[in-house]
């Protein structure tokens, strides 16, 4: 025969060996409760926007290829600004699937979300520099807003959420959606772009 008595967060347990006592776990409880529709819509828009850049993607290469663009050319281009952008898509859609994981704490979620943030800052400083390379587009200030600033400020949002996770700080599932929420804005910002810019070399052949 075993028994439970639940009260004021100690679950106490009767069995054959006797009563023993067991104290829930804080995280028991997913801080992230209640922001389910939120997630799942930032992983729908960040996977369709995805596909669609794919799309937009595979038309514009075959213009690229009659305008004669060079390979280097096509390399800094898609290092600076394409593979970026998927990035930052891509960003938007794990996040949200690691957030909507049916895991058992939020422990596992503040840790992954933590160090892959941290690696997609370190990440930003490379790309950061390869834009600086880039002799054949102007982007203006908006441009470097959107591209470095924006993408900056939101894996450090994700940082300070997931660290804010782990110590159940009631700020956290804040942090953490209004990262996602910049990374989409600023992966829909290079979609957009890179969009318009394979228009505009579409014209010209």
């Amino acid at each position: 025969m075993t028994g439970h008595d639940r009260e004021q967060g100690v679950v106490t347990v009767s069995s054959v060996y006797g009563p023993y006592k067991w104290r829930r776990s804080r995280f028991q409880d997913p801080m992230l409760h209640g922001w389910e529709n939120f997630l799942m819509a930032t992983a729908s828009a960040g996977a369709t926007l995805i596909g669609l850049l794919f799309v937009a993607i595979t038309l514009g290469a075959g213009s690229s290829k009659q305008a004669g663009s060079s390979k280097q050319r096509d390399a800094y281009g898609a290092s600076a600004f394409l593979t970026p952008t998927l990035n930052l898509l891509g960003s938007v859609l794990f996040e949200s699937l690691v957030a909507l994981a049916p895991w058992t704490s939020a422990w596992p979620i503040g840790i992954i979300l933590g160090l892959f943030a941290l690696v997609a800052l370190i990440y930003q400083v490379y790309v950061v520099v390869m834009q600086r390379k880039i002799d054949f587009a102007s982007p203006d200030w908006l441009d470097w807003t959107l591209f470095s600033i924006l993408p900056t400020l939101a894996n450090a949002c994700m940082i300070a959420g997931a660290a804010g996770l782990i110590a159940e700080k009631s700020f956290a599932p804040y942090a953490i959606a209004g990262a996602i929420t910049l990374l989409l804005f600023a992966g829909v910002s290079g979609a957009w772009d890179i969009t318009i810019w394979l228009a505009k070399n579409q014209d010209k052949t």
